[in-house]
């Protein structure tokens, strides 16, 4: 199975939500997908999908690059805590985000940031 076979529901997905300028391609064992959101949650459910597709992230065979369109500074994307996640974890959905900045986005809910529980709706403050 090549790598665009097993990440085709991402690619089809990205194409179905209306991802601009979406480019794919396979370079030395690595899937590189990168295009324009056309909104933060278009973005959130490509990262979701990959998630479900490989859930320790582990694989290290996928590169998603995907920019949110439009002007002006973007909203914070907001992303549901899942069974396993930790701050860090989250972080990595997110170029240029640490798990700091989650954490300090979150001070009105989290209190530890090595307690996060399934379930809490999380601000990501997206770069």
């Amino acid at each position: 199975m090549g790598l665009q076979d097993k990440y085709k529901a991402i690619i089809d997905q990205a194409n179905s939500a209306g991802v601009v300028a979406l480019k794919v391609t396979e370079n030395d064992g690595v899937l590189y997908i990168n295009g324009e959101a056309p909104s933060a949650n278009v973005k959130d459910e490509l990262w979701s999908t990959y998630e479900r597709l490989d859930p320790e992230m582990r694989s290290a065979d996928l590169v998603m690059d995907i920019k949110v369109s439009g002007g002006g500074a973007a909203a914070p994307a907001t992303y549901e805590v899942k069974p396993g996640d930790s701050l860090s974890k989250i972080a990595k959905n997110y170029p240029g985000v640490s798990w700091q900045d989650i954490f300090n986005a979150n001070k009105d809910q989290i209190k530890d940031p090595n307690m996060i529980h399934p379930g809490q709706k999380l601000k990501i403050p997206v770069q």
